[in-house]
């Protein structure tokens, strides 16, 4: 299976590589960054490399997109989730943004502002556009995901729901949890079948498979890219099943300590522990 990871130099650089196993190959030689090699469309070129091994256990994994231009998040996309929330289907999918200085890697703390007492998790399956999208048809989709990879949306819920408009609860920094790894579109084969399950502390919190989304993703990346151009490297998130925090009787935010999972079927653990910030 063809991963890929972004991880950080001791100097803070970002370097790339392909995973294989407890070993990461750097490429960074060949493109100076994944979103730059999926821009270039040369990753399957790289399926096999092994130049320049260095152990995963020595590397601190960055976000699998670091920078992405742009990151696309579709709200109230499970069933599940709709019905926790108890309102009918949106007429449109509900289309939010996020900053790409939100982002932390697998690994890193997930950042609970102290302007909040109600920090929350949402697991998600993001993807990684291929090449340039823009009014791209349902039956072409997937022609534009390179592939895929775990997202943990945590999300500030009072600064979320203070208005209509969701931006001030969502990109807050260090809460938008990516990782640990980019898995080939071709490696997943039919994404449907991914299954997610998010964990606090051990506990399941959230069961889903992606065949459980509302609109599903060739019609999440026609509706996207009708309104706005995707980039080679631009993330769309996917929505997140039900089973989040705040709709738990009681509630089950998140605080200091917790250890907070999202597991997918086939690209790994994304693991992040909630910490406090000033």
């Amino acid at each position: 299976m063809s991963k890929f990871v972004s991880y950080y130099r001791t100097d803070g650089s970002i370097a790339w590589g392909r995973l294989d196993g407890e070993t990461v190959y750097d490429a960074t030689s060949t493109a100076p960054s994944l979103a730059a090699a999926v821009a270039a469309g040369s990753l399957d070129a790289l399926a096999d490399h092994t130049d320049h091994p260095v152990a995963l256990s020595d590397i601190r994994l960055a976000p699998v997109i670091p920078n992405p231009g742009k990151i696309i998040c579709i709200g109230v996309n499970y069933r599940s989730h709709q019905d926790e929330i108890g309102k009918a289907a949106p007429a449109a999918p509900v289309v939010f943004a996020r900053y790409a200085d939100s982002q932390m890697g697998h690994g890193a703390d997930a950042l609970k502002p102290a302007q909040t007492a109600q920090f929350d998790y949402e697991g998600e399956v993001a993807l990684v556009v291929s090449r340039p999208a823009h009014k791209v048809a349902k039956a072409d989709a997937y022609d534009h995901v390179a592939g895929y990879a775990v997202y943990n949306d945590f999300s500030v819920r009072d600064w979320q729901r203070a208005a209509s408009q969701w931006l001030p609860g969502k990109t807050w920094p260090g809460t938008g949890g990516f990782g640990p790894c980019l898995v080939t579109a071709d490696e997943v084969g039919d994404v449907t079948e991914l299954e997610l399950t998010t964990r606090v502390n051990g506990e399941v919190r959230q069961h889903g498979k992606v065949a459980d989304l509302i609109n599903d993703i060739p019609s999440i990346i026609e509706y996207v890219t009708a309104f706005t151009p995707l980039s080679p490297g631009d993330v769309v998130v996917t929505g997140t099943p039900g089973g989040v925090g705040l709709f738990m009787e009681p509630q089950g935010f998140v605080v200091d300590g917790d250890v907070v999972e999202v597991e997918v079927t086939g690209l790994g653990t994304l693991r992040n522990t909630v910490r406090d910030v000033p």
